[in-house]
């Protein structure tokens, strides 16, 4: 059967049906054949908890029919409000607020110009580079893909729009944990993070 969705990752021309999922239960998917496949993915990372789970569904249902959404643009709401002052709670001290995004591309989005901004709010409005790790992803919106592997990763075909940053080697695990290797590792870590930053003046 052919299908409007156009799929992430996918060519027009050489996608193939995929799978129907009907349904989920704990970790698994339930397809149309009624085969059970383990995500193993947590559907990208977006359903760590698993499929169906009673306190879920019935917090969503419950949730659904009092609020579904109200924008943070001069408003608020108790849930908004109440997982924040959680989230204070439980992460070290010093971290007082919280900023909500919709989804990892964008919270990575968010990070960077909140970086951004306090260069220049601290009158540095010329640092506006990133340091980032070889072998790293970060997301595919424009300003994660230029954070991500500009050499092993997928994005290669959008160099030439993406602004350019700063790569440090990323390190290698370690086979043993001997002090003494991990010592030595974290040496040379550093000096080609030093190595790196020193090819710019502006950091």
């Amino acid at each position: 059967m052919k299908t409007s969705v156009w799929h992430p990752y996918a060519h027009l021309k050489t996608q193939t049906p995929a799978p129907k999922v009907v349904g989920g239960e704990g970790a698994h998917f339930v397809l149309e054949s009624g085969e059970r496949l383990l995500d193993a993915t947590c559907s990208w990372w977006c359903m760590i908890h698993g499929y169906g789970h009673p306190r879920l569904v019935s917090a969503i249902s419950e949730q659904a029919g009092e609020l579904c959404h109200v924008m943070l643009g001069g408003l608020t709401h108790e849930p908004a409000d109440r997982l924040a002052r959680e989230l204070v709670r439980i992460t070290p001290a010093g971290l007082n607020h919280v900023f909500y995004s919709d989804s990892g591309s964008v919270g990575m989005e968010v990070a960077m110009k909140m970086a951004l901004q306090y260069q220049v709010l601290t009158g540095h409005p010329g640092k506006r580079k990133m340091l980032s790790l070889m072998k790293a992803y970060h997301g595919d919106t424009t300003g994660c893909m230029a954070v991500c592997d500009p050499e092993e990763g997928m994005h290669s075909l959008f160099a030439s729009l993406l602004p350019q940053h700063y790569f440090a080697p990323a390190p290698q695990r370690l086979s043993t944990p001997q002090l003494n290797k991990s010592s030595a590792t974290l040496v040379r870590c550093v000096a080609y993070l030093n190595i790196t930053m020193m090819r710019s003046p502006r950091f």
